[in-house]
């Protein structure tokens, strides 16, 4: 191998690959990204690996208006599917908050194949590696996101509304938008070594 030069291809991925933050929507300005650029955050989720060339990733997005059509729909599956008692109005409120600072909403679906001859852990690690495709993306173009899970955003009630079959699964929102100047978001990873067993030539 040689050494790659400053600003190689090498030292572009890598970068890129370190710079990537999950930046909640409480740090988006509120601007709106072009559709344009979504789009080819999305042709790059497309090109992700998958086994059998099942391409399994499906994407729900939510922009302009539609966004508090959404959220509306969230409320009211939180509603329905949270007892009465612990019913957090806060949560209600951060889930609309979230929404209206996002630039776009994209629902993260598994599209499950008829025949199960691939494994379902398979499909759902496709579809990660394709959000992560789109989040690298998203970072070239100078946007942020965060993949949020939980109630009601992977609820059956959230997969018939988005006219997902019964086998499919629903894995969370990408919220997409703005980040703001001068966020503190250094990351910290502990050294690859010490998740790593490398076994080479017996000794």
């Amino acid at each position: 191998m040689t050494s790659e030069s400053r600003n190689s291809p090498t030292e572009v991925v890598e970068q890129t690959i370190r710079n990537r933050r999950s930046v909640k929507p409480a740090d988006f300005t509120g601007a709106t990204l072009p559709d344009e650029a979504v789009w080819k955050m999305l042709s790059a989720a497309n090109w992700a690996p998958n086994h059998g060339r099942t391409e399994p990733w499906r994407f729900f997005v939510y922009s302009g208006e539609q966004k508090a059509t959404l959220a509306a729909a969230l409320e009211q599956m939180y509603r329905q599917i949270t007892p009465v008692d612990e019913i957090k109005p806060s949560k209600i409120q951060k889930l609309h908050d979230n929404c209206s600072k996002s630039s776009h909403l994209i629902m993260i679906g598994m599209k499950r194949q008829e025949s199960g001859k691939i494994p379902e852990f398979e499909e759902i690690a496709a579809v990660a590696c394709a959000v992560q495709n789109l989040h690298l993306m998203a970072v070239v173009l100078g946007a942020a996101g965060y993949w949020s899970s939980g109630t009601p955003l992977c609820s059956d009630e959230l997969r018939r509304y988005l006219g997902m079959a019964d086998a499919d699964r629903l894995l969370g929102m990408f919220y997409l938008g703005c980040p703001q100047d001068n966020l503190n978001s250094q990351g910290v990873r502990t050294p690859i070594e010490d998740k790593v067993v490398w076994k080479s030539t017996s000794t």
